[in-house]
């Protein structure tokens, strides 16, 4: 059909419609599918009514491409003589204007056409007269057509830096929290329910169906970015291909991806959103968005800079209230650096951190237990964020190496002594998804100049897993759940409890956030944050588990991020030592020395 009598048929629909006195803005919804696919190229105008009861526009219009459909834009429609100067300034609009890089909003009469938010052109199709009846506008199907040309053939520019990625998917991510929680108030998707289920069995049993989207669209963002990295090959980027995308060193993510990837989600009436977001992702440059990762500048790290930036522009209340603020790097590596300082001098291990030396834990294995050999410098962060203390503890060990020109050395060692060393300890799923991307990067030698990494540069083997663990560091028994899910969760709960219960672990090492509305865990532990590192230091320091005594050494090292440093130690002439830097408002969380029982502060 011509274009002239695809918009003649079209106003004629729309006229008798009118005519009859009984329609709404939904009768007409199948005229401006109609219309919008003879306009375009092998486009689809897709109207889902479950996916706008969700919360999202009327159509999303797509172009199948040979990796599958690709988004082209979003159309919002009202009522036949609705005043769209007015509803561009409603709430739903604000958000989708904000939210949606390519949008249409029309009455069916006329069309408003948005790029990043700005009104770019507006033209009128007919008009009601006096009585009510449809009428066609002078000009009015030339200037339509241009409009809706441009709309369907808007190509975005390459996105480049951290920030705009991250303001970007903040935006889509924000509307597919509102489309989550709009399912989960319908009762609409039953693997959604059964997904919030397992986390409120398993890790946050007060959990809210607000703080689960909020939880749940995170995650899915924060995924897809870490599948979009590790990403190759000429095919484009999709949600279809996240779940085997997700490194297999964080198993626990892979699994929920593999859901959220396959056929079952295709109905999940947010799964549009998600589309989104991954195809933002698969036309982003990826290579200049790593491309400064790990300059000794934290704000320069694309990464958790992505982290930080996307939370301003996604919730700001929401970043206070979780306690996110980066600790600066100079902070973070004075820390590591005493850390390591210590333990050569005050414990007399000649590497520090990088040490080989070795020492005997009992492991459960079932019924029976066993004496094993693991590494005496074993290094906690119990409430780890996105990784930093551990990303620098890696860097750090690493540059022991590079001093000595050990290259050679460097694969066994990440191998056979770095992986077992390292642990986190996460209870928020988001951050716990930065911290493992943030890890897998540094080990791939992804933060050091192309030339270096072929020396330095590890990939991790299909059996080989982070440490970094999705928990809370104050649980010792976890609750079992007989959702799949939820077996998944207990799964990488038990297995840090395990961590927790055996390890002898020598230094406890990070920067608890500051206390705000925080998730309870399973235990009710409410802003646990601010305890951990005190009640974990003081176990290991006394040498308990489980009410036990063990034949663990009551040394340790026991060191907190602060926004300002303050450096403490043991006053007794014994080689058990303990430093802490802590933040001076809220008091000592961790300076805790085994021979007085008291804290310096």
């Amino acid at each position: 059909m011509d274009g002239r009598n695809s918009f003649s048929t079209y106003l004629r629909s729309i006229r008798d419609d009118v005519a009859r006195g009984m329609s709404t803005e939904h009768t007409h919804r199948p005229a401006l599918k109609g219309l919008i696919e003879d306009v375009g190229d092998d486009v689809v105008a897709t109207n889902e009514p479950r996916r706008v009861a969700a919360g999202a526009p009327d159509f999303a219009v797509t172009r199948d491409t040979t990796y599958g459909p690709r988004i082209l834009g979003h159309i919002e429609a009202k009522d036949v003589g609705a005043d769209l100067a007015e509803v561009q300034e409603s709430e739903q609009l604000s958000r989708y204007r904000a939210s949606l890089p390519n949008l249409v909003l029309t009455d069916y009469l006329e069309f408003r056409w948005y790029v990043d938010g700005s009104l770019r052109l507006a033209a009128r199709l007919g008009a009601l007269d006096a009585t009510g009846r449809v009428v066609p506008v002078p000009g009015g199907h030339a200037a339509v057509e241009e409009l809706l040309a441009a709309f369907l053939g808007h190509t975005p520019p390459p996105i480049r830096s951290p920030r705009e990625l991250a303001q970007r998917m903040a935006r889509v991510t924000h509307l597919l929290r509102n489309a989550v929680l709009a399912t989960l108030a319908a009762a609409a998707f039953r693997p959604l329910q059964d997904l919030r289920q397992a986390f409120a069995e398993v890790l946050l049993p007060d959990l809210t169906d607000e703080e689960f989207a909020d939880l749940f669209a995170q995650t899915v963002a924060y995924g897809l970015f870490a599948a979009r990295v590790n990403h190759a090959g000429p095919a484009a980027f999709t949600r279809g291909q996240a779940g085997r995308e997700i490194p297999r060193s964080n198993p626990f993510l892979r699994r929920l991806f593999g859901a959220i990837a396959g056929a079952e989600f295709d109905d999940a009436p947010f799964v549009g959103f998600v589309d989104d977001v991954a195809q933002l992702l698969s036309e982003a440059d990826l290579g200049s968005i790593l491309a400064d990762f790990g300059r000794r500048t934290r704000r320069e790290d694309p990464v958790v800079h992505f982290y930080e930036t996307f939370l301003a522009a996604y919730d700001p209340e929401l970043r206070e209230t979780r306690g996110v603020y980066y600790t600066p790097e100079p902070v973070v590596s004075y820390i590591v650096s005493s850390v390591d300082e210590v333990l050569r001098t005050g414990f007399a291990l000649r590497e520090g951190l990088a040490d080989t030396s070795k020492v005997t834990a009992e492991v459960s294995r079932g019924d029976r237990s066993e004496l094993i050999e693991v590494p005496k410098v074993l290094v906690l962060d119990p409430a780890c964020g996105t990784g930093t203390f551990l990303y620098t503890v890696v860097d750090r060990i690493r540059e022991t190496f590079k001093a000595t020109g050990n290259a050679g050395r460097w694969r066994s060692f990440v191998r056979e002594e770095l992986l077992a060393r390292l642990y986190g300890f996460e209870l928020l799923m988001p951050p716990y998804a930065v911290a493992h991307l943030k890890l897998g990067l540094a080990l791939a030698g992804m933060d050091l100049p192309e030339e270096d990494r072929a020396d330095w540069g590890y990939a991790l083997g299909p059996d080989e897993r982070l440490g970094v663990y999705l928990t809370n560091s104050l649980e010792e028994a976890i609750r079992r759940s007989d959702l799949l899910m939820g077996a998944y969760l207990s799964e990488e709960a038990n297995a840090a409890a395990a961590i927790k219960r055996e390890l002898p672990i020598l230094v406890i090492i990070g920067n608890p956030p500051t206390p705000g509305t925080l998730p309870t865990g399973a235990n009710g532990s409410r802003g646990w944050y601010m305890t951990t590192t005190a009640l974990m230091a003081r176990r290991w320091a006394s040498g308990i588990r489980n009410g036990s005594r063990t034949t663990t050494s009551s040394s340790f090292v026991s060191l907190s991020g602060a926004s300002s440093a303050q450096a403490w130690e043991c006053s007794h002439s014994s080689p058990i030592t303990a430093t802490s830097i802590t933040r001076p408002s809220v008091g000592c969380v961790s300076n805790y020395c085994s021979h007085s029982r008291t804290s310096p502060c």
